[in-house]
Protein backbone atom coordinates (compact mmCIF):
# COMPACT_ATOMS: atom_id res chain seq x y z
CA UNK A 1 0.00 0.00 0.00
CA UNK A 2 1.33 3.42 -0.95
CA UNK A 3 0.74 5.58 2.11
CA UNK A 4 1.98 8.72 0.35
CA UNK A 5 -0.75 8.30 -2.25
CA UNK A 6 -3.32 7.68 0.49
CA UNK A 7 -2.18 10.82 2.36
CA UNK A 8 -2.26 12.91 -0.80
CA UNK A 9 -5.67 11.57 -1.82
CA UNK A 10 -7.01 12.36 1.64
CA UNK A 11 -5.67 15.93 1.50
CA UNK A 12 -7.09 16.47 -2.01
CA UNK A 13 -10.49 15.22 -0.85
CA UNK A 14 -10.29 17.65 2.08
CA UNK A 15 -9.51 20.52 -0.30
CA UNK A 16 -12.62 19.62 -2.30
CA UNK A 17 -14.73 19.22 0.83
CA UNK A 18 -13.69 22.53 2.35
CA UNK A 19 -14.81 24.35 -0.78
CA UNK A 20 -18.35 23.58 0.39
CA UNK A 21 -17.77 25.71 3.49
CA UNK A 22 -16.96 28.56 1.13
CA UNK A 23 -20.00 27.91 -1.08
CA UNK A 24 -22.38 27.77 1.90
CA UNK A 25 -20.71 30.88 3.30
CA UNK A 26 -21.42 32.70 0.04
CA UNK A 27 -25.02 31.46 0.19
CA UNK A 28 -25.44 32.84 3.73
CA UNK A 29 -23.97 36.20 2.68
CA UNK A 30 -26.29 36.24 -0.34
CA UNK A 31 -29.22 35.51 1.96
CA UNK A 32 -28.14 38.39 4.18
CA UNK A 33 -28.08 40.73 1.21
CA UNK A 34 -31.48 39.44 0.17
CA UNK A 35 -32.91 40.07 3.62
CA UNK A 36 -31.36 43.54 3.58
CA UNK A 37 -32.84 44.51 0.22
CA UNK A 38 -36.14 42.65 0.33
CA UNK A 39 -36.93 42.21 4.02
CA UNK A 40 -40.12 43.99 5.01
CA UNK A 41 -40.98 42.32 8.32
CA UNK A 42 -39.12 42.61 11.61
CA UNK A 43 -38.12 38.95 11.42
CA UNK A 44 -36.74 39.31 7.89
CA UNK A 45 -34.74 42.38 8.95
CA UNK A 46 -33.49 40.49 12.01
CA UNK A 47 -31.82 37.90 9.75
CA UNK A 48 -29.45 40.44 8.11
CA UNK A 49 -26.65 40.39 10.71
CA UNK A 50 -26.87 36.72 11.83
CA UNK A 51 -26.72 35.38 8.25
CA UNK A 52 -23.89 37.75 7.41
CA UNK A 53 -21.91 36.60 10.46
CA UNK A 54 -22.62 32.92 9.73
CA UNK A 55 -21.54 33.40 6.11
CA UNK A 56 -18.33 35.12 7.15
CA UNK A 57 -17.59 32.34 9.65
CA UNK A 58 -18.19 29.58 7.10
CA UNK A 59 -16.00 31.33 4.53
CA UNK A 60 -13.26 31.83 7.12
CA UNK A 61 -13.37 28.15 8.05
CA UNK A 62 -13.39 27.19 4.37
CA UNK A 63 -10.48 29.37 3.30
CA UNK A 64 -8.44 28.43 6.38
CA UNK A 65 -8.86 24.71 5.75
CA UNK A 66 -8.40 25.13 2.00
CA UNK A 67 -4.99 26.76 2.32
CA UNK A 68 -3.90 24.44 5.14
CA UNK A 69 -4.74 21.30 3.19
CA UNK A 70 -3.27 22.59 -0.07
CA UNK A 71 0.01 23.26 1.71
CA UNK A 72 -0.18 19.86 3.37
CA UNK A 73 -0.13 18.08 -0.02
CA UNK A 74 3.38 19.29 -0.88
CA UNK A 75 4.56 18.82 2.72
CA UNK A 76 3.48 15.17 2.66
CA UNK A 77 5.83 14.30 -0.17
CA UNK A 78 8.79 16.08 1.42
CA UNK A 79 8.23 14.48 4.83
CA UNK A 80 7.64 11.04 3.32
CA UNK A 81 10.82 11.18 1.22
CA UNK A 82 12.87 12.48 4.16
CA UNK A 83 11.89 9.76 6.65
CA UNK A 84 9.02 7.39 5.90
CA UNK A 85 8.63 5.92 9.38
CA UNK A 86 8.68 9.37 11.02
CA UNK A 87 6.09 10.55 8.49
CA UNK A 88 3.79 7.63 9.35
CA UNK A 89 4.20 8.21 13.10
CA UNK A 90 3.53 11.93 12.84
CA UNK A 91 0.52 11.38 10.59
CA UNK A 92 -0.86 8.77 12.98
CA UNK A 93 -0.52 11.19 15.90
CA UNK A 94 -2.11 14.02 13.90
CA UNK A 95 -4.99 11.83 12.74
CA UNK A 96 -5.62 10.54 16.27
CA UNK A 97 -5.76 14.10 17.60
CA UNK A 98 -8.09 15.14 14.80
CA UNK A 99 -10.44 12.20 15.39
CA UNK A 100 -10.56 13.04 19.10
CA UNK A 101 -11.34 16.66 18.25
CA UNK A 102 -14.15 15.59 15.90
CA UNK A 103 -15.66 13.42 18.62
CA UNK A 104 -15.58 16.26 21.12
CA UNK A 105 -16.49 19.28 19.01
CA UNK A 106 -18.46 18.01 16.04
CA UNK A 107 -20.38 15.13 17.57
CA UNK A 108 -20.92 16.44 21.12
CA UNK A 109 -20.59 20.23 21.34
CA UNK A 110 -22.35 21.14 18.08
CA UNK A 111 -25.46 19.03 18.80
CA UNK A 112 -25.66 20.60 22.28
CA UNK A 113 -25.45 24.09 20.76
CA UNK A 114 -28.21 23.14 18.31
CA UNK A 115 -30.40 22.02 21.23
CA UNK A 116 -29.79 25.30 23.07
CA UNK A 117 -30.58 27.30 19.92
CA UNK A 118 -33.79 25.29 19.41
CA UNK A 119 -34.81 25.99 23.00
CA UNK A 120 -34.19 29.70 22.47
CA UNK A 121 -36.61 29.65 19.53
CA UNK A 122 -39.27 28.25 21.84
CA UNK A 123 -38.51 30.33 24.93
CA UNK A 124 -37.65 33.78 23.54
CA UNK A 125 -40.21 35.40 21.29
CA UNK A 126 -38.24 38.28 19.77
CA UNK A 127 -37.30 38.47 16.08
CA UNK A 128 -33.56 38.93 16.63
CA UNK A 129 -33.23 35.91 18.94
CA UNK A 130 -35.28 33.76 16.59
CA UNK A 131 -33.13 34.84 13.66
CA UNK A 132 -29.92 34.20 15.60
CA UNK A 133 -31.13 30.78 16.74
CA UNK A 134 -32.38 29.65 13.35
CA UNK A 135 -29.25 30.91 11.59
CA UNK A 136 -27.06 29.19 14.18
CA UNK A 137 -28.89 25.91 13.66
CA UNK A 138 -28.58 26.21 9.88
CA UNK A 139 -24.85 27.00 10.06
CA UNK A 140 -24.16 24.16 12.49
CA UNK A 141 -26.06 21.68 10.31
CA UNK A 142 -23.83 22.68 7.39
CA UNK A 143 -20.79 22.09 9.59
CA UNK A 144 -22.15 18.71 10.75
CA UNK A 145 -22.76 17.56 7.17
CA UNK A 146 -19.35 18.60 5.89
CA UNK A 147 -17.43 17.45 8.96
CA UNK A 148 -19.38 14.20 9.11
CA UNK A 149 -18.02 13.23 5.72
CA UNK A 150 -14.57 14.51 6.69
CA UNK A 151 -14.68 12.29 9.78
CA UNK A 152 -15.43 9.26 7.61
CA UNK A 153 -12.52 10.10 5.29
CA UNK A 154 -10.02 10.61 8.07
CA UNK A 155 -11.17 7.38 9.79
CA UNK A 156 -10.49 5.48 6.59
CA UNK A 157 -7.10 7.19 6.28
CA UNK A 158 -6.35 6.17 9.89
CA UNK A 159 -7.06 2.53 8.98
CA UNK A 160 -4.61 2.77 6.09
CA UNK A 161 -1.98 4.26 8.41
CA UNK A 162 -2.57 1.45 10.91
CA UNK A 163 -2.08 -1.21 8.23
CA UNK A 164 1.17 0.37 7.05
CA UNK A 165 2.48 0.76 10.63
CA UNK A 166 2.18 -2.98 11.18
Amino acid sequence: MDILKAATDWAKAEVFSTSFFILFGIAFVAASIGFWHLGKTDLAKAYIIPTLVAGAMLMTIGFGLLFTNKARISQFEKAYNKDTSAFIKSETARVDATLKEYNTVVFKAIPLIIIVAALLIILINTPIWRAISITTIAMLIVILIIDGTAYARISEYKEQLTIVEK
